[in-house]
């Protein structure tokens, strides 16, 4: 079954590589007079996607550099944010997939849970309050990292050693999973959720990194290939992240590897808060937003009020 995984993984990203190769012929000559130093994003590749080999979001890191330093639109930036990562995180999967010891039945059955979710799930939840669901899932995530911290001081028992998933946990698991594939629609990112779903199971914690990576090497590739098509990307840091995020993803995949459990356990904390910070901050901006709208209508409201009374 892990070969079959890797051929669909394999499969999806032929499928992107063959149009972003077309796509860099094609712009030979321009792609890489695209906006931005490309020592400096080189670099920045670099640590993103070691990182990002951790847990923590490549999408959000991006997006704030990316504005900051100018180096994409914002109407490129969501394609950016998809086509960059394509590459980095198959060799993620690959490498997690082989190295990580985690029951082939959970890992292909959840794998594939996200990916089918990723896909069908936008017609839904693009009509939840994503708004209260970040807050719901930022207070869970400060939950579960209090509750890990407690086991890694003792203060509560742990039983996170088990590789696979009985068929009831199995289940659950999987119910969760296609919930976190169609969540990532509205930006809201599946790792630390699955980190969490992973540790609540009573899974070994570094199972979960071949199986965010697994669902994430399935899914993305394929909705990049449209936003090459449509020409809604940035070539020049799609393949220098190509380049470059593939040396982080590997220097962190072998110290995830070679790491105790003890010290993966603080790094699923770590990344749990960030997580956790990082939704709270987007519901406080979410929510100001939306205050500001309601603020802004309301004047129009008033203004039309007085136009027309004094039309009377």
């Amino acid at each position: 079954m892990q070969y079959v995984l890797l051929t669909l993984i394999g499969i999806a990203n032929l499928i992107f590589i063959v149009a972003f190769a077309k796509d860099l012929y094609r712009k030979r000559a321009t792609f890489l007079k695209e906006p931005g130093n490309p020592v400096a994003q080189s670099v920045s590749s670099t640590i993103i996607y070691f990182f990002s080999t951790f847990g923590i979001s490549d999408f959000a890191i991006s997006t704030v550099l990316y504005r900051k330093m100018n180096w994409v639109s914002d109407r490129r930036l969501p394609g950016t944010l998809n086509t960059q990562c394509v590459i980095p995180v198959a060799v993620m999967a690959f490498a997690y997939i082989s190295s990580v010891d985690v029951g082939m039945r959970t890992l292909f059955t959840l794998v594939i849970a996200q990916a089918i979710g990723a896909y069908i799930g936008p017609r839904y939840v693009v009509k939840l309050p994503v708004n209260a669901i970040r807050l719901f899932i930022a207070s869970g995530l400060m939950v579960a990292s209090a509750v890990i911290t407690a086991t890694q001081l003792d203060w509560i028992p742990s039983n996170g050693t088990a590789t696979e998933l009985s068929l009831p946990k199995l289940f659950i698991a999987t119910i969760l999973m296609f919930v976190y594939g169609a969540l990532n629609n509205v930006g809201i990112g599946s790792y630390a959720l699955t980190m969490v779903t992973i540790f609540a199971l009573g899974m070994n914690p570094v199972a979960a990194f071949p199986i965010m990576m697994g669902a994430c090497a399935v899914s993305v590739p394929i909705g990049s290939t449209e936003f090459i098509r449509l020409d809604s990307y940035s070539a020049k840091l799609t393949f220098i992240s190509a380049i470059f995020g593939v040396v982080g993803v590997l220097c962190a995949v072998f110290l995830v590897t070679s790491l105790p459990l003890y010290w993966i356990k603080w790094i699923v904390v770590a990344v749990l808060v960030y997580s956790a910070i990082t939704m709270f901050m987007a519901y406080r901006e979410n929510r100001a937003s939306e205050d500001r709208s309601a603020t802004s209508a309301q004047a129009e409201s008033t203004t039309s009020d007085v136009k027309e009374s004094v039309l009377r």
